[in-house]
């Protein structure tokens, strides 16, 4: 399946990028970096500076129709500048709209919230996060991964950088049995 990681031109918390994403390469899966504008992105480690990667696809070229799940990593700045564009909102809805999966990790269900996709779902995230996931009629939770079937789609969600081993693990196996649906 080719999946879309959907990350802002700067801000993504860098691990939070390249573990999912060797994660859906080692399950046999091609990830495909999505963002906002063309050329590369900044991701950050906490607060500075790392690597840049370089986009395959601006979300205004990108279709859901092209995909077969959604990963959304985390970092503080990433979230917000995408829920702030209405093509990356528009994208993330669009997974739901198609009952495609997602996964968000940390701060990264703020631009679910945007999207108005946490309606009735439960999730967890950074803990920052947890009374905008409430006003925004989720259910928030304090678990390590949480998979959330009650919705159009599936919904995995984890809370930090800590998690990531579960985050993988149960992204990549939710991910295969949409695929196999």
């Amino acid at each position: 399946m080719q999946i879309a990681f959907l990350v802002a031109p700067e801000g993504v918390e860098q691990v939070e990028l390249t573990d999912p994403w060797q994660a859906a390469i080692d399950a046999g899966h091609t990830p495909r970096l999505v963002s906002t504008d063309t050329g590369k992105v900044q991701a950050f480690n906490h607060l500075d500076k790392a690597d840049t990667f370089p986009v395959d696809e601006t979300v205004s070229e990108a279709s859901v129709a092209d995909y077969g799940g959604l990963v959304l990593p985390g970092g503080v700045a990433n979230p917000d500048f995408l829920r702030m564009d209405e093509a990356a909102v528009a994208f993330v809805r669009g997974f739901f709209d198609a009952g495609k999966p997602v996964a968000a990790i940390c701060h990264a269900p703020w631009t679910l919230v945007e999207a108005d996709v946490v309606r009735g779902r439960t999730l967890t995230s950074w803990p920052s996060l947890r009374t905008d996931i409430g006003n925004a009629g989720g259910e928030w939770v304090d678990e390590q991964v949480k998979v959330c079937t009650g919705g159009p789609n599936t919904l995995v969600t984890s809370r930090k950088p800590d998690d990531l081993k579960a985050f993988c693990e149960t992204f990549t196996a939710e991910f295969a049995k949409a695929s196999e649906g």
